[in-house]
């Protein structure tokens, strides 16, 4: 598995050295589910069908370049600590915690579904991580993922709403 890499670097950072590997592996963990929701989006987003296409073809890459920001700042806080972030594709597939994308899910509501299934998970995931940074007392990490939990529930939020009567 690929956050079992544990190369670090010399900091002038205050952070104990075994909290900063505990936080270095937690960022790659929740790197590898970015970058691969990333990408799911982009999949419903290059694929949707239906009448719904334009507005949903839109929001999912929407979406998309909010994620993407999200990588980058989790990547950066990982070798802000000292370590090495784990960001290849290959890396992230291997790692992410996230049902795959369903190839055949191209109908608009359908895609909604898989969609705001991996945007509920991710949430999820976020914020378990939320809890482990504060334990690990770096409230930095923790403020990080606390922006990116209130940005998913707000795209959740969005891509639900097609689904809601």
């Amino acid at each position: 598995m690929a956050t079992q890499t544990r190369r670090t670097f010399e900091t002038r950072n205050d952070i104990a050295d075994a909290k900063r590997e505990e936080l270095v592996t937690l960022l790659n963990a929740r790197l590898a589910d970015t970058f691969d929701l990333y990408s799911q989006l982009k999949q419903a987003h290059w694929n949707v069908k239906g009448s719904d296409f334009i507005q949903l073809h839109l929001l999912y890459d929407q979406v998309a370049e909010g994620v993407l920001e999200y990588v980058d700042m989790i990547a950066e806080r990982a070798t802000a600590l000292g370590g090495l972030a784990l960001g290849t594709a290959r890396m992230a597939a291997a790692s992410s915690t996230l049902d795959e994308y369903p190839p055949d899910a191209v109908a608009g509501l359908e895609t909604v579904s898989v969609i705001a299934d991996r945007l509920a998970a991710y949430g999820t995931s976020v914020r378990k991580a939320i809890d482990e940074a504060l334990e690990l007392n770096d409230q930095d990490t923790g403020d990080l993922f606390i922006e990116v939990s209130r940005a998913i529930d707000k795209h959740l939020w969005f891509v639900e709403a097609h689904l809601q009567g």
